[in-house]
């Protein structure tokens, strides 16, 4: 078992090599949000550290799947106010670069060739909620609180509202926005949020069981599988015949 360390430092102080742990378990990377005296909230340095492990996730050929989740009693907080202080109109540039950021860093997952499971229990919130179903998929704990709070500090929910309105129907998805409201697991699950709930400590072998089952499949298969998968969604049935069709005739060249 090979364990490494991610990350650049922190304006706060906050010693980078700290806040995610990068772990690989065989051809599964684990990657752990490690702040969790703040409940894993994401200030800059761990938002760049996890883009760059899962960039470096997708670059390794040995890792063929990868596990996100927190340490700690919840999976992420979202954004870590503490930072905020700084992040003003009379700061333009920094304010730019950490939106830029976190925007990449919110899609990131589906964009990856190699497929992501989220173990999430605890707290999932605002930016940590859009981490949990920014995974392909995600396994749930019981104790799972899910939601977008930011109105109730004055912050609109702007990065992650794509991915939620992509994931849920309208009025529950501003119910969501607008109200603070905190799903349970099992209305997680009920909504499609979530794969599947199981007990808090069983979340991680849960999920590290998904990404076992995709490490076993080739991985060019399967990596063409996720590409197809989220191109299709957006285009016109006609449009994603024929991009089905195209991957169906490359896929002739991956039988072992």
């Amino acid at each position: 078992m090979t364990v490494m360390t991610s990350g650049q430092p922190a304006d706060t102080g906050e010693a980078a090599a700290d806040v995610l742990l990068v772990e690989d378990r065989g051809p599964v990377r684990v990657l752990t949000l490690n702040r969790p005296d703040k409940l894993n909230a994401l200030n800059t340095a761990l938002t760049r550290a996890l883009s760059t492990a899962l960039t470096a996730a997708e670059d390794d050929r040995e890792v063929r799947a990868v596990v996100l989740t927190g340490a700690g009693r919840g999976f992420c907080s979202g954004a870590d106010l503490s930072e905020f202080s700084t992040l003003t109109p009379d700061e333009p540039d920094a304010v730019l670069e950490r939106a830029a950021l976190t925007a990449h860093l919110q899609t990131q997952m589906q964009r990856m060739g190699t497929p992501v499971v989220s173990a999430v229990r605890g707290a999932a919130v605002g930016g940590g909620a859009g981490l949990a179903i920014g995974a392909d998929m995600a396994i749930a704990g019981t104790d799972l609180k899910f939601g977008y709070p930011e109105l109730r500090h004055s912050i609109v929910p702007a990065l992650v509202m794509t991915g939620l309105q992509r994931h849920l129907g309208r009025k529950l998805a501003f119910e969501l926005i607008s109200t603070g409201r905190l799903l349970s697991a099992s209305e997680a699950a009920a909504h499609g949020l979530v794969n599947r709930v199981v007990e808090p400590d069983q979340v991680v072998e849960t999920a590290l069981g998904t990404a076992e089952r995709w490490a076993a499949v080739e991985s060019r298969a399967i990596h063409a599988a996720k590409d197809l998968f989220y191109r299709v969604a957006d285009l016109p049935t006609e449009a994603a015949m024929r991009a089905g069709q195209d991957v169906n005739a490359l896929m002739r060249g991956f039988r072992r």
